[in-house]
């Protein structure tokens, strides 16, 4: 990646290679100047080739800068979401033997140098932290901690990035250059893009998203990065319509809140940006057409992936019914199959686990290789968690979660088909469907509810999904009404979140109330 992004610094140098929504700018010879100058900060502080460094930063140009230092040294970017707690972020620091955090002294109301120096107070090892202080724009550095060795399975390692376990502490995801190139590749050639293709992120740097997609495509394109840090809609219509960004990849309630926003000018909403992948939580068929309509100039397909990899997209020559309703297709080289709970190999159409096998697949979880070779099949397909089905032209239907899975009297009910039937209800500004306790089934189904005005009544939701074809035995019997849902920086609703709140009291039923 280092070598590639510097016969294209070289070549690009005065043009824009970064963005954020403060008015900073760099160029590529600019911004591989201000790299050179951290870089030689962190080295002086002991950080070497192969040293793991953990980077937390917002969406900000010294995010971008950050990850080009440590590019340069050959250290290996361990990424962190900027809401990551200080118990999280001191537990991934110790899982790695990350010799330093990279942060900046505060984000917003966020003391992250606190969060940061708290975290590597509590490692036995005593990682050292580099800080960002915006105001004087200056960077504290701290001498670096004791470096540990290796594991094998890490030896060629290139990125970490975090995600969800279910005992409660991130899994330590293992990408090397080949597979993150594969992705990049991918996505280069699928969607066209390059150098002049500016690339817009309001997703997380500290996330795969902002990871994969945002910082390290950005440098494989050459393309301008445009970010914005504070989530807001028409401020994100007005940067994609500045810089001309013709590519963004993000969660629902991005694309939700695009389709809700205002936008009064002439030109159609959106117009330069061609390509936009929605992922990270089901996308509801309604939202789809929703965006077509809004969005007439862009492409707007799913996203299916995975911190792990994967990448599945539909493409601008998909039928409708497929764009409408499916995650697409694999990228080039990536095999996926449906797994039955034998781990048989179920026929097309069939709905099972998905797993998937391919050069953009992640190498392992970093220090936790047993659970690593429990997801990987005796012929090596990573057995994801997803359920889904693929029909004979190979596009994936993704339908739930095994372990979101509602077992209702012994039998199993997906709730992402409830939730696509629910999405569109003029009440209902977000939703999502889980099992409530019951003494009798086992579980009920608990529809969870953000309203957009008037509450509906559970009778109201019941009929609005029986129009919808739902059948009777899908519908929800249990209503719960909440204020917001909460949501990881990726835009996904934590669900064992939102189950402990909702079933920790006694849940609205019939009435809706």
């Amino acid at each position: 990646m280092c070598d590639r992004y510097t016969v294209l610094g070289q070549r690009f140098q005065d043009r824009l290679a970064v963005a954020d929504a403060t008015g900073r700018r760099l160029s590529h010879g600019g911004l591989w100047r201000e790299a050179g100058r951290l870089a030689q900060e962190l080295e002086e502080g002991g950080i070497g080739r192969g040293d793991i460094v953990i980077l937390l930063l917002p969406n900000i140009v010294d995010g971008q800068v950050a990850f080009v230092a440590l590019l340069r040294l050959g250290a290996i970017p361990a990424s962190l979401p900027t809401r990551t707690d200080p118990q999280t972020v001191a537990y991934v620091a110790g899982l790695t033997g990350a010799r330093a955090l990279i942060s900046v002294e505060r984000h917003g109301s966020a003391p992250l140098g606190d969060i940061a120096r708290e975290a590597a107070s509590t490692c036995g090892h005593g990682p050292g932290v580099f800080l960002l202080d915006e105001s004087i724009g200056t960077w504290r550095a701290a001498p670096a901690g004791r470096r540990t060795p290796l594991p094998a399975s890490a030896a060629d390692l290139a990125h970490i990035m975090f995600t969800s376990s279910t005992t409660g502490q991130p899994k330590a995801v293992m990408h090397s250059e080949d597979t993150l190139a594969a992705l990049n590749i991918g996505f280069t050639e699928r969607f066209s893009l390059g150098p002049d293709a500016p690339i817009f992120l309001a997703s997380p740097l500290g996330h795969s998203i902002g990871a994969i997609h945002g910082m390290r495509l950005a440098l494989h394109t050459g393309a301008p990065l445009v970010l914005q840090d504070v989530w807001d809609p028409e401020h994100a219509l007005e940067m994609i319509e500045e810089f001309g960004c013709a590519f963004t990849a993000a969660a629902t309630p991005f694309l939700k809140d695009l389709v809700d926003a205002r936008w009064p000018r002439s030109t159609p909403k959106l117009a330069p940006l061609r390509s936009f992948l929605c992922g990270g939580a089901q996308v509801p068929p309604s939202l789809m057409e929703a965006a077509q309509a809004q969005f007439p100039k862009t492409f707007v397909t799913v996203l299916w992936g995975m911190t792990e990899g994967g990448l599945v997209t539909c493409v601008r020559e998909s039928p409708r019914e497929k764009l409408m309703r499916t995650a697409g297709i694999g990228l080039p080289g990536l095999e996926l199959r449906c797994l039955d709970a034998a781990g048989g190999t179920l026929p097309a159409g069939e709905e099972g686990e998905l797993a998937m096998r391919g050069p953009g697949v992640f190498i392992g979880y970093f220090g936790q290789q047993d659970l690593y070779d429990s997801m990987i099949t005796d012929d090596g397909f990573f057995r994801t968690g997803d359920l889904a089905r693929i029909d004979t032209d190979g596009y994936v239907r993704i339908t739930g979660r095994l372990k979101d899975l509602i077992i209702r009297g012994g039998v199993n009910i997906s709730p992402a088909p409830i939730e696509n039937a629910l999405a569109d209800h003029p009440d209902v500004n977000a939703v999502a469907v889980i099992g409530h306790p019951d003494e009798r089934l086992g579980e009920r189904i608990c529809a969870v509810v953000v309203v957009n005005g008037e509450a509906p009544s559970l009778d109201d939701l019941i009929a609005h999904a029986r129009a919808r074809r739902l059948p009777k035995h899908h519908c929800p019997e249990v209503l719960r009404i909440v204020d917001s849902m909460p949501m990881t920086p990726a835009g996904k609703i934590r669900k064992a979140d939102l189950r402990a709140v909702v079933t920790g009291d006694d849940a609205a039923s019939g009435d809706g109330t």
